[in-house]
């Protein structure tokens, strides 16, 4: 009698957050359009991760189109409730991560091009239900959510994976990266990258 073994296949998104209205920015466009190095700050981030090889990288857009900044190798959905906060866009983004089969998600933010593609990867690789990076002393995305995470989740509010790495930081596993976290809220905040 032939026996077939199962192999579950693990597969790892990338979820880069871009959906918010950037509300605090007072440029003369939304933050993530602005340019570093004439490229759009998106841009940037999408780029960093595109090269940290995952199974699939997702954007989630909300305030603004993001389609001619967004490469065609990189999925783009719409989170139609982006108003209610980032958890909505976690949300979405975990939906679809679902639909797909993925098995993790590494989440980060559209407005910080000082993570690099290193620090994506190093998240990545770690087998661990919740992981962050940790730059020095402190923690910050991008993060790795396994699916048995999901569930947990906020669904509302403008918190996402904070709310995990706070409520079950008995888990969370830092992993040490090189890079700058901060993101871009401001015009302040963009000078020292220009």
């Amino acid at each position: 009698m032939e026996t077939t073994s199962f192999v579950r296949h693990s597969s790892t998104a990338a979820v880069v957050l871009a959906a918010g209205a950037g509300s605090r920015f007072t440029g003369d466009s939304h933050k993530l359009l602005t340019k570093i190095d004439g490229i759009p700050i998106v841009r940037h981030v999408i780029d960093a991760v595109r090269g940290a090889d995952f199974d699939e990288v997702i954007v989630v857009s909300g305030a603004i189109d993001l389609a001619d900044v967004v490469p065609d190798d990189v999925t783009l959905i719409h989170n139609e409730k982006w108003e209610d906060g980032q958890a909505t866009s976690l949300q979405a983004a975990v939906a679809y991560a679902a639909s797909r089969g993925h098995t993790a998600i590494v989440v980060g933010l559209g407005d910080s091009p000082g993570v690099s593609t290193d620090a994506w990867a190093a998240v990545a690789a770690v087998e661990n239900d919740l992981a962050t990076a940790r730059y020095g002393n402190d923690q910050r995305p991008p993060v790795r959510l396994s699916a048995s995470m999901w569930a947990s989740l906020p669904v509302s509010g403008d918190e996402g994976a904070r709310a995990l790495l706070r409520d079950h930081g008995d888990i969370v596993r830092p992993v040490p990266v090189e890079g700058d976290p901060r993101d871009i809220d401001t015009l302040e905040d963009l000078r020292r990258w220009n």
